[in-house]
């Protein structure tokens, strides 16, 4: 018999859909997990009213294994897309999950006619920043003392080629 280690990759792929307000606890959950300065159950659930279009969970066996909710902003020159919020829980990281999450959300950045997608990842989180990295982000600007404990933020951006 051949069994699969415990952190084996599920043979089933994620369902990457649209949050739905039943959705939120799971979220909430997976970002007290993640960060140390987590957005609140309201603020999740005002998102879905506010970003429609622009805000995906990964469900796995009929469970939320992660979460991205996106912007869309509009600076009257371009309209670019803004990653606001992201995390994947973790017994589901190291799966490609988070970058199905991602490239689900630059699809509809593009959809809905962005140019590129931004986003602020702390300085500090250097795993973090390799991940966005990797999908084609680049450094752009930091802003200092963005996050509520004084940590810069380095501002990153993906333009979109079509």
């Amino acid at each position: 018999m051949i069994r699969s280690p415990p952190h084996a990759i599920s043979p089933q792929p994620p369902l990457i859909r649209r949050a739905a307000p039943a959705d939120v606890p799971a979220i909430v959950a997976i970002e007290h997990e993640a960060f140390a300065d987590p957005w609140d159950a309201g603020i999740f659930t005002e998102a879905i009213s506010y970003y429609p279009t622009t805000y995906f969970v990964a469900e796995v066996e009929g469970k939320i294994a992660g979460f991205i909710v996106g912007a869309l902003e509009d600076t009257g020159e371009n309209i670019y897309g803004h990653i606001c919020n992201f995390a994947v829980t973790a017994p589901f990281r190291n799966r490609g999950i988070g970058r199905q999450l991602v490239l689900r959300l630059e699809h509809q950045f593009a959809l809905e006619l962005a140019s590129g997608s931004q986003l602020e990842v702390r300085e500090s989180n250097a795993p973090a920043q390799r991940f966005y990295r990797r999908l084609g982000y680049q450094n752009v600007f930091y802003v200092g003392g963005y996050y509520a404990n004084g940590e810069d933020a380095i501002v990153m951006m993906k333009w979109f080629r079509f």
